[in-house]
């Protein structure tokens, strides 16, 4: 139990003020769960608690409410609003049985004016009551920008598996028919294989750009218009799902330096983002050409193109391209990935045209753009 005379902010009074104060406080009593006070009323004075705990909440919604946090024996509550002469701002209630001290509004500020001390250790307590407010808020605030990326990355890790799972799925329903063929068979496992090599690539990308660690680059020189046309069959049967087609335009035939797997989820990305943008289905244009010291490749869609808002900031993490799902992280990888061949990437629009997304590659990688 503690005595109003050991209590913050008053164990600085001397002697005749702790008289006054003695004359002007009383003792409430509150059951386990009655309230105090609610958000809203008049701030007719401040409490101490002398034994016992209290919660100050506050309204969120019609029927939500969220604790700020508990006040324990020795501690003030309720100050605010008497030192602002507005409205009650939360809501005090007992925790379990409790006893306070009350001291009315009116003669506190008499001893205020009175007081120097008083003042100043009224001010230290909403000091230091304000800051553990600040620090607790933003922890609380950093907690829930922690769990919005965790929602984000889960988000984007499902819509980028999807695909590859819808492909898995209808082949092997193919497989598992009666009158399958042994060769649609050995396809469809061939197909499988892929899609799951796919999937575990997805996700080591994802997890190595969200952790910021390294990811180790093995440049090989690759015939470039092969590795088109594999990643062209690969890409075809999850354009075909959205209602789309998948068009080769042109092809560079020229050795880059390259990491396969990582390039491959480049265009994956841009495919699958070309895609989302014709709901309705389209064409999806890949095309590719030698221009100067770097292989260019361009990806252009049908869709309405890209909106003035979006330019600036399609590359950043998070931002969206208009579409209902994902999360813009695509994009981001697709950069790193660029970038981490020492090449460049960009977008634009041309007028009754899609979205056009490029890349620059270096065809000697000691040269990069």
């Amino acid at each position: 139990m503690v005595t109003l005379e050991t209590s913050k902010p008053f164990h600085i009074l001397d002697e005749t003020e702790l008289q006054v104060l003695r004359q002007i406080a009383s003792e409430r009593r509150f059951a386990r769960g009655q309230q105090i006070f609610r958000e809203g009323d008049v701030g007719d004075g401040i409490y101490v608690v002398k034994e016992g705990l209290v919660e100050i909440s506050v309204n969120v919604g019609a029927d939500s409410t969220r604790v700020f946090g508990q006040v324990s024996p020795g501690e003030m509550f309720g100050e605010m609003a008497v030192l602002e002469l507005k409205p009650r701002s939360a809501t005090a209630t007992a925790v379990q049985d409790t006893v306070v001290y009350f001291i009315p509004r009116d003669e506190l500020l008499v001893m205020v004016r009175r007081s120097a001390a008083l003042s100043l250790e009224l001010l230290r307590e909403i000091s230091q009551r304000l800051r553990d407010f600040n620090q607790r808020y933003i922890q609380e605030t950093l907690q829930t920008e922690r769990l919005a990326v965790v929602g984000r990355f889960a988000r984007t890790i499902v819509h980028d598996l999807k695909n590859p799972l819808n492909v898995i799925s209808l082949t092997a329903e193919m497989a598992a028919m009666e009158k399958a063929s042994p060769e649609t068979r050995k396809k469809a496992a061939v197909t499988i294989r892929k899609q799951v090599d796919r999937v575990s690539e997805m996700i080591s990308e994802i997890l190595a750009f969200t952790q910021g660690t390294p990811v180790q680059m093995i440049l090989a020189a690759v015939d470039y218009g092969d590795f088109i046309r594999h990643v062209v069959e690969e890409l075809k049967p999850d354009v075909e799902l959205r209602h789309s087609r998948l068009v080769v335009e042109s092809v560079a035939e020229a050795q880059v330096p390259m990491d396969p797997k990582r390039l491959r989820r480049v265009f994956f990305n841009l495919v699958h983002n070309a895609t989302d943008a014709m709901p309705e289905g389209g064409t999806v244009t890949i095309r590719s050409q030698v221009n100067g010291k770097e292989l260019v490749t361009e990806i252009e869609d049908t869709g309405p193109g890209i909106a003035p808002e979006m330019a600036g900031k399609l590359f950043q993490a998070f931002a969206t391209f208009g579409k209902a799902h994902g999360t813009g992280l695509g994009l981001s990888i697709c950069k790193k990935i660029v970038e981490d061949h020492r090449g460049r990437i960009w977008a634009r629009t041309e007028p009754g045209r899609g979205a056009i997304f490029a890349f620059a590659l270096p065809l000697d990688p000691r040269k990069g753009s």
